[in-house]
């Protein structure tokens, strides 16, 4: 689907189904309320579907989405820029953290080439090469991209959310590589919310204190350049604002969660980087938070106040900060578990068990 026609496909959750799911809930045999945030999640997951009790989100794909930013020659990270390829490589060889997760989890990757700065070595059945462009500009003396690379990106998103759930996939997760690619999350995070540069910028890969001031700094000239952040709120084109300070990959993982929501399935948010996405396709439609689930809470400060932001509470808190979707693809036992409750767990009726 197009962008337009993806947008057009997107509505609210079904107010009908959340509120049989919460009457299902206090039927059920445990003490109302004893299962904490699976419930309200599981009367999400209704609201999201349409029907109660919900579909298994099963089986669940993950998508890698990979590539380049120019800010990295502002010194934000001690990582060469070659490291994305070379993981990209490593995903494809099934050698990364993601790739033992995904298959711990039972779910399929995908892994999409959408800005790395130099082509892929290898060819490989799970590599979808669909490269807007060579790595962004630096985005804090002039736009990451043009708007219509921009929003390329964002129907590449769009496209593999398409395509994967034409195959079957009934829950999605948007994985993310890119060296320097935390510090454009921070600044679409300050744009988006209206959070200070400090407030949203965090230590990446684990910088030292030299490093981190001057990523602050990078990003403080970045809002400075493009007029960005410096009221709370949405701040006007959300897909130009994405063009200025964003990157490939968080266009395409924004475009990835609209697809989700114009199919009506899940699509569980990851760290920093796919919460700085998240902003982006809430302010091109509100109504695809309802597809959202926030997978777990990174130690990267933006994404709680990107998450905040979104209203979405996060199922885990694990310490994590190495993206890839490593956090979400934890998260999708909890989330499958939240649906089957509904679906299998008998009523007191139904039991024949007295209730208090």
């Amino acid at each position: 689907m197009t962008l337009e026609t993806t947008l057009a496909a997107i509505r609210p959750a079904d107010a009908a189904a959340m509120a049989a799911a919460a009457e299902l809930q206090a039927r059920l045999t445990k003490p109302a309320g004893s299962l904490g945030a699976l419930e309200e999640l599981s009367v999400r997951l209704c609201g999201l579907a349409g029907v109660c009790p919900p579909p298994m989100p099963q089986p669940s794909a993950v998508a890698i989405f990979a590539g380049d930013h120019g800010v990295h020659g502002q010194d934000v990270t001690p990582w060469p820029q070659e490291v994305t390829v070379q993981m990209v490589a490593n995903f494809l060889a099934g050698g990364a953290v993601i790739n033992a997760f995904a298959r711990e989890a039972g779910a399929s990757m995908l892994v999409v080439d959408v800005g790395v700065a130099t082509a892929v070595p290898v060819a490989h059945d799970l590599l979808l090469e669909a490269n807007v462009r060579r790595g962004t500009a630096d985005l804090s003396t002039g736009p990451a991209m043009s708007v219509d690379e921009a929003r390329a990106a964002i129907e590449v998103g769009i496209s593999v959310a398409d395509a994967l759930v034409e195959g079957g996939a009934r829950c999605l997760v948007g994985g993310d590589m890119g060296i320097a690619n935390t510090t454009p999350a921070a600044a679409l995070i300050a744009a988006f919310t209206g959070a200070g540069p400090a407030e949203v910028t965090g230590r990446g890969t684990g910088i030292d204190d030299n490093t981190y001031a001057r990523k602050v700094d990078v990003v403080t000239a970045a809002l400075a350049v493009h007029q960005l952040g410096q009221t709370e709120g949405e701040p006007g084109d959300p897909i130009a604002v994405l063009a200025k300070v964003g990157g490939l990959e968080h266009a395409a993982l924004a475009g990835l969660m609209l697809g989700a929501a114009a199919h009506r399935v899940p699509v569980i948010v990851d760290g920093v980087i796919a919460a700085a996405a998240a902003l982006v396709a809430a302010a091109l439609a509100p109504d695809a938070v309802a597809a959202m689930i926030a997978g777990h809470r990174s130690v990267e400060p933006g994404s709680s106040v990107a998450l905040a932001h979104l209203g979405l509470t996060p199922l885990l808190d694990l310490g994590l900060r190495l993206g890839e979707g490593t956090g979400a693809v934890l998260a999708l036992g909890v989330v499958a578990s939240s649906a089957r409750v509904l679906r299998e767990v008998a009523t007191f009726d139904a039991a024949g068990v007295s209730e208090k």
